[in-house]
């Protein structure tokens, strides 16, 4: 956190580590700007890694709605209200955050930077700020959460086709103290993505974001009795590098891999387990006897699937349409924001995701009734372009700003964000 002087907030504090750095010349390394952090992310990172980070589905339309659907919205600042003592925090499942704000669960972070999401869980504990770690992670979740320590962390669940599987990944979520299991339903298939698709080009095809299969004693069982398929093809130069990065991602070392055929096996193996799109809503009791912990479910967009969920007992919903990255012209995550809350009416917190990009944003997705807000693709642009201080700072920046348009609207902490300071345009 930024060391804080006698009388400044958090967003003052921040702000100032910046003026005072400037005074000797030195600006900061990952832009403030979301569009300018943007912009710095893809001239850092590979052409592969763009696409797939900054890509979503078809026309990309329904990433567009998401920041159209901010636009809509317009903050209503009270004047005259002792703002100078601020309390940022909420409380989820009982832990106090000190901030709305979580990180989201992204894959294969190992793209934008090779300590992935070792580094994301360093900078989280920095800001104390959960994490989501992710089924697609480039690192076994034991491992992420030893990097976030006494940090809360969160298990997103893709679930698999295989319910062993599934409950061997759960069981591993409860043994590493995981807070919560978010159940990720819009991903039962993969999205057309027109960006990964003109190259031909999926990191899972190449054994990337598969770590927490390849560390589970199911996954393995599994890829073991499985004996890969031949190509048919002449081997080619791009093959040879395709099964490289295989041996090299794959657990034990590089030699013993290139000699086994495990790591090519693992990869077929994920291909056919990932995902579920048989999943339905009888299933949920299955994996409610599965563990004890809350179970949040995340791509929610219709009040009638938020008053389902309340009906099968569900601890939380994330309204998230995955960035864009699934179905083309949805509707943006925040016009689905307020029909979500007014069903569910209290009964369980309603959290927010897709589209958020700075503080104003949280700002207005609490005042729409969110309990909290999950940012992705800012902290994984940091990561691309300064590792665990890059995702720090992209972070820091955005609670920064909120704890700053928190009082500049006239609030002193989250409770005070109402529907009422906002105006629709």
């Amino acid at each position: 956190m930024p060391e804080q002087h006698p009388g400044e907030t958090f967003g003052r504090a921040a702000q100032s580590l910046i003026y005072r750095a400037g005074v000797f010349g030195r600006s900061p390394r990952v832009p403030v700007s979301p569009r300018e952090l943007a912009a710095a992310a893809e001239r850092r990172m590979t052409k592969q890694a763009w696409r797939y980070v900054a890509g979503s589905a078809g026309q990309e339309s329904t990433a567009r709605a998401n920041r159209t659907a901010f636009d809509r919205w317009r903050i209503v600042p009270r004047m005259l209200r002792d703002t100078s003592r601020r309390d940022g925090s909420v409380e989820l499942f009982g832990r106090r955050l000190p901030a709305p704000v979580l990180l989201a669960p992204i894959g294969v972070l190992e793209l934008a930077h090779p300590e992935a999401d070792l580094a994301v869980a360093r900078a989280a504990s920095e800001l104390d700020t959960p994490m989501v770690i992710s089924t697609q992670a480039s690192a076994p979740m034991e491992d992420v959460a030893g990097e976030l320590g006494t940090t809360p962390s969160w298990y997103q669940l893709y679930w698999p086709n295989d319910d062993r599987l599934a409950e061997s990944l759960v069981a591993r979520a409860e043994a590493i103290g995981a807070s919560a299991i978010v159940v990720t339903l819009d991903t039962g298939l993969l999205g057309w993505r027109p960006r990964d698709l003109d190259i031909g080009w999926l990191p899972f095809s190449r054994g990337m974001g598969i770590a927490q299969y390849t560390s589970d004693p199911v996954f393995t069982e599994i890829a073991e009795r499985r004996v890969p398929a031949s190509a048919g093809d002449r081997p080619t130069l791009t093959a040879v590098r395709s099964l490289l990065t295989m041996a090299r991602r794959y657990p034990g070392p590089l030699l013993r891999n290139l000699r086994s055929p495990l790591p090519r096996s693992a990869v077929e193996t994920f291909i056919d387990v990932f995902s579920n799109p048989a999943l339905d809503w009888g299933q949920l009791q299955w994996l409610r006897e599965r563990t004890s912990l809350p179970i949040v479910l995340k791509g929610l967009q219709h009040p009638d699937d938020a008053r389902r969920a309340l009906d099968h007992g569900i601890d939380g919903i994330v309204v998230s349409n995955h960035g864009g990255r699934q179905v083309d012209g949805a509707i943006g995550s925040l016009d689905a924001l307020p029909e979500v809350v007014r069903e569910v009416d209290g009964t369980v917190p309603v959290l927010f995701d897709s589209g958020v990009r700075g503080g104003a944003d949280v700002f207005t997705a609490l005042a729409l009734g969110a309990r909290a807000v999950l940012v992705g693709r800012p902290y994984v642009y940091g990561l691309g372009l300064a590792g665990q201080r890059g995702v720090y700072e992209a972070v820091r920046n955005i609670i920064a700003e909120f704890d700053l348009t928190l009082a500049l609207a006239g609030c002193t902490s989250p409770a005070d964000v109402t529907a009422d300071m906002l105006r629709r345009v």
